[in-house]
């Protein structure tokens, strides 16, 4: 291809992707503004093309601007929550980074690439709010929907019992726990468990998934914020001072991006936290469990979890084992998922037949007891007459059925071959996470609007 023809299809990228990008030249003039940075900041591109930054965004403070900051210190900015307005004064949050692009030294270019948050803002302030104003206004906070004990965690498969016996002795101290265990596992009910039985339990327990924010609202989510600390910013406590004297969980910890587990790091070791914007530092008493469901050693090496961090975390190591590894406690909680379901759905079924519990027991599980709780569910749910589960009731993941060794792609094509195999994928996936369509996205680590789009694609069902 000619270079013209690398740059119409660079262009056409940048009109597809989802994240705003604006990139101005050595002059500060706009010469990349794409559809989505247009939607973000509500302006005609017409009005921003060749034009200073200055000039067209009035309002912004040069200090403020992270494409200016790049352009004039040549340096890289890295992600950060950015609050402004728009041309018709929308207060508008991003989280945003820009760099410089850099020929013989000299910087020719600058590049801000964008993410529109302003919606999952609003909803983690609402929801703060809320809870700060029930708790001044007296009224009772409303019961958690899940408060798992250690009665709730069944099993008599040694190892399984092994790592319960571990984490009764951990509930007797307040040193930090780090919980390894793949997915399904029950790495919260554990972390619940050892809370509940812990001299804490009168104190609250709080869990954040720390894949679910970008890192600018996950600091605030943590910290909270201070008035005053950036445009719109309101004195706001985040969940530290709200779990003060009980647990917090920090689920999938080695997604906190890198630099915002250095700010954990240093709350851990002073026992203080700072508040976004603020300058007062605040005492916490708050027990540290954190999770992750790979192994450590791959998130060590690959720099997605600080060594300094894991070490002061992992003062008492928990392994919770798969379910493939616990087969002599799959018809125990066979059993008792379907004495809970019955409860819920008001069924009478009493017993496994043989043939369910030899097709349970050959099943490998990838999603572990949340799996087979699903799996319990579906049965009990659609049994229509009688009072024993056959195998015919149980709805088991499609590599029961059919694996994608079974598919020719000498016969198919490969396009067809790889299409069948993304189709089980997916439908395995949403097995194991309860056909929720955000947890399904995050197990396969792809973003939901990706997933929704091959559902539709390959007519799987929700």
């Amino acid at each position: 291809m000619k270079n013209k023809d690398y740059i119409l299809v660079l262009q056409k990228i940048l009109q597809l992707i989802e994240e705003g990008v604006h990139v101005v030249d050595a002059e500060g003039k706009t010469v990349i503004y794409n559809d989505a940075m247009s939607a973000l900041e509500s302006m005609e591109s017409q009005d921003v093309m060749s034009r200073p930054l200055f000039e067209v965004f009035k309002h912004l403070d040069k200090e403020d601007s992270s494409l200016f900051r790049a352009l004039k210190e040549q340096k890289s900015t890295p992600w950060q929550e950015q609050h402004y307005l728009n041309k018709d004064g929308k207060p508008i949050t991003a989280v945003n980074r820009a760099l410089p692009v850099v020929r013989d030294g000299e910087v020719i270019a600058a590049i801000e690439i964008a993410r529109n948050v302003t919606q999952i803002q609003q909803m983690s302030d609402t929801i703060l709010s809320l809870q700060n104003q029930q708790k001044a206004s007296g009224e009772p906070q409303p019961k958690k929907v899940s408060r798992y004990s250690f009665s709730d965690l069944w099993g008599h498969n040694q190892r399984f019992v092994e790592v319960l016996n571990q984490a009764k002795s951990a509930a007797g101290n307040d040193a930090s726990v780090f919980i390894y265990g793949e997915t399904g596992t029950g790495k919260e009910l554990l972390a619940q468990s050892i809370h509940y039985d812990s001299r804490r339990k009168t104190k609250p327990f709080l869990a954040q998934n720390c894949a679910a924010l970008p890192a600018g609202l996950l600091e605030g989510l943590l910290f909270g914020t201070a008035r005053g600390g950036f445009t719109g910013a309101t004195d706001r406590e985040g969940i530290f001072e709200q779990a003060n004297g009980g647990t917090l969980l920090l689920d999938e910890i080695n997604s906190m991006p890198y630099e915002l587990q250095g700010k954990l790091l240093r709350v851990l070791q002073e026992n203080y936290i700072r508040r976004v914007g603020g300058t007062r530092d605040i005492p916490v008493d708050v027990r540290i469990i954190a999770t992750i469901n790979e192994p450590v050693e791959d998130l060590l090496r690959d720099g997605r979890l600080r060594r300094d961090l894991y070490y002061r975390l992992n003062v008492i190591s928990l392994r919770l084992p798969p379910l493939r590894d616990r087969k002599d406690d799959i018809l125990l909680l066979a059993k008792q998922f379907i004495e809970r379901y019955n409860y819920r759905l008001e069924k009478e079924i009493w017993s496994l037949s043989e043939d369910a519990e030899q097709k349970l027991l050959e099943y490998n599980y990838p999603g572990n007891v949340r799996e087979l709780e699903n799996i319990i569910m579906a049965a009990v749910s659609f049994a229509k007459e009688g009072h024993v589960l056959t195998a015919k009731h149980l709805n088991i993941g499609p590599r029961h059925e059919k694996s994608h060794k079974d598919y020719d792609f000498k016969e198919d094509g490969l396009e067809l071959f790889l299409a069948k195999v993304e189709r089980e994928i997916i439908e395995e996936a949403l097995a194991v996470n309860g056909r929720n369509i955000s947890r399904t996205a995050a197990y396969l680590k792809i973003k939901r609007q990706t997933l929704q789009h091959k559902m539709k694609k390959y007519e799987i069902q929700a």
